[in-house]
């Protein structure tokens, strides 16, 4: 019988269109092209899978970043596709929506939790099971934002499958009766799909837009002025977060179930 680990080490390379000996222990995740240009730019590395499904490429020092998609089941194939090879951390750096009053687009969110709105988790854990980061990996992630000075918030965020409901006044209400700090589409299938396979997770977001008033929800020109004034520290500080962990050594446990 085929099994997940054969399949995985079949479709990683299919997928990315990179060997699986070039894959590194610590992983970027990411749904936007331009941070992939911008890593193979900073580390002159060559990007793979230029016609695949995902892209990926991987700097000297092993640490590399893809490219996946957007929405949660493209998340939940990654973090299926990297039991190829277990890495020893993964971190997701998604755009989201900012829930409250006091948010601000260019702020940045380390999620504590996500509420599983999204349903593709639930193919992997039941819904009782809590979509949570590794604790240790957001530490590190933590100290490089106060090192910047960054604003950041952490809170939990609502994923979600829907794509267009800014304009559904009924959902809206069901957001607000959740108290999200945020919406997006990956995280919650980030964290869970990778504790199902015990690989170590979290993610750093960035608010793109505010989507809970009508000016602030995203349009190609926001998103783009977005893209143009954040993306470069949002993409330095899974860098330089994940190179630290590397450095130091530290191992992110797991308790085996």
């Amino acid at each position: 019988m085929v099994t997940k680990t054969e399949l995985a080490r079949d479709w990683l390379p299919r997928y990315t269109g990179m060997p699986l000996e070039k894959f590194g222990d610590y992983v970027l995740l990411t749904n936007f092209r331009t941070y992939i240009n911008q890593f193979a730019e900073k580390f002159d590395c060559l990007v793979h899978g230029e016609n695949r499904p995902m892209q990926a490429a991987t700097n000297d020092t092993g640490l590399t970043i893809i490219n996946f998609g957007i929405g949660s089941p493209n998340a939940a194939t990654v973090m299926d596709l990297l039991t190829a090879y277990q890495p020893k951390a993964v971190l997701f750096l998604g755009k989201c929506g900012g829930l409250k009053r006091s948010s601000e687009i260019g702020h940045f969110i380390l999620p504590i939790g996500a509420v599983r709105g999204e349903g593709t988790s639930n193919d992997y854990l039941p819904p009782e099971v809590p979509a949570l980061p590794s604790f240790k990996l957001h530490k590190f992630v933590s100290q490089m934002l106060v090192d910047r000075g960054l604003e950041y918030r952490s809170g939990v965020v609502y994923t979600t499958n829907r794509r267009v409901w800014e304009h559904d006044e009924q959902f809206r209400e069901q957001l607000r009766s959740y108290t999200p700090i945020a919406i997006d589409m990956e995280t919650a299938t980030v964290f869970v799909v990778g504790h199902k396979n015990q690989i170590a997770r979290g993610a750093l977001l960035l608010v793109s837009d505010l989507p809970m008033t009508p000016e602030g929800v995203k349009t190609s020109e926001s998103d783009a002025q977005v893209t143009h004034d954040w993306s470069q520290a949002h993409l330095s500080i899974g860098i330089e977060s994940l190179t630290l962990l590397e450095e130091k050594g530290e191992r992110i446990k797991h308790f085996q179930y």
